[in-house]
């Protein structure tokens, strides 16, 4: 499960373009907290505070706003297309306990068969989980199987608690032959 991370946040009182920019160039990230019926609210957040957790895929952060903390998934990331530096943040406030939908990765573990591979149909999956208890990715196994083995969405190991936005026959993954293995026979 992802660990909570903490950040400061200030509220913000400028807006616009030149204001955003003046915050970027003071180490500031420009940040929008949405949800549960509450007002929208602006906030800077620390450029490289916050750079370090996006780094973690669906993080559940522990904002303290004015000594006052909430949580707080990230919804989007706006970067410069250019030279990658975060632009924007926008966040959706969350409860413990509350179901939220998110995308994880998939990884596969185990062996699989000399003269195969695994072809991932999803790299990532949809989930519903409890905002504090999002794992950080999925697995699915393969021991060995032989080149056209399917792993549909209801072999994927699942923690408790966590269910699948994907019917139960939806194909997630295939074992393959390679060129290499096929040329053996």
């Amino acid at each position: 499960m992802a660990d909570v991370f903490k950040l400061e946040a200030t509220l913000r009182v400028k807006f616009g373009k030149g204001a955003a920019r003046q915050a970027r160039m003071a180490g500031k990230t420009p940040a929008v907290i949405y949800g549960h019926k509450s007002d929208t609210r602006h906030v800077h957040l620390d450029a490289h505070e916050s750079g370090l957790v996006l780094r973690h895929k669906n993080a559940l952060i522990s904002l303290s706003i004015d000594g006052k903390s909430e949580l707080v998934l990230v919804k989007n990331v706006q970067k410069d297309p250019v030279t990658q530096i975060i632009e924007h943040i926008d966040l959706v406030e969350v409860n413990k306990g509350e179901q939220v939908h998110i995308e994880v990765p998939v990884h596969v573990v185990g062996e699989i068969l000399s003269g195969t591979y695994v072809d991932l149909e999803h790299k990532t999956v949809k989930l519903q989980a409890e905002a504090d208890h999002i794992p950080e990715f999925v697995e699915i196994v393969i021991a060995k199987q032989a080149a056209g083995h399917h792993v549909l969405a209801k072999d994927v190991v699942l923690p408790k608690g966590v269910s699948m936005d994907l019917p139960a026959d939806e194909l997630v993954a295939t074992v393959i032959e390679t060129a290499a293995g096929h040329a053996a026979e």
